[in-house]
């Protein structure tokens, strides 16, 4: 991990297109203003890890239901749609 130390209103630059700058700092809490490409994704850590596990669990189909899709599948190239 860099640790870097900054004041109020330096910057931090990552590679050509993202720059972090230190815009308030009260108690201990610290404001940051992140300019980035808008293809760049920027979350709070708990909210990336919230949405990484929600995608996790959404990938993970029972076999139970990949047999009744598969079933449903067949019936529907057979033309029997019952």
């Amino acid at each position: 991990m860099l640790v870097l130390t900054r004041k109020l209103k330096e910057a931090i630059q990552i590679g050509d297109d993202i720059e972090i700058t230190v815009l308030a700092i009260q108690g201990d809490q610290v404001k940051l203003g992140i300019n980035a490409p808008k293809y760049v994704e920027i979350h709070r850590k708990e909210v990336y890890l919230a949405i990484q596990a929600e995608n996790s669990a959404a990938s993970h189909a029972s076999k139970s239901s990949l047999e009744r899709l598969n079933e449903q599948l067949k019936q529907w190239k057979s033309g029997d749609t019952q």
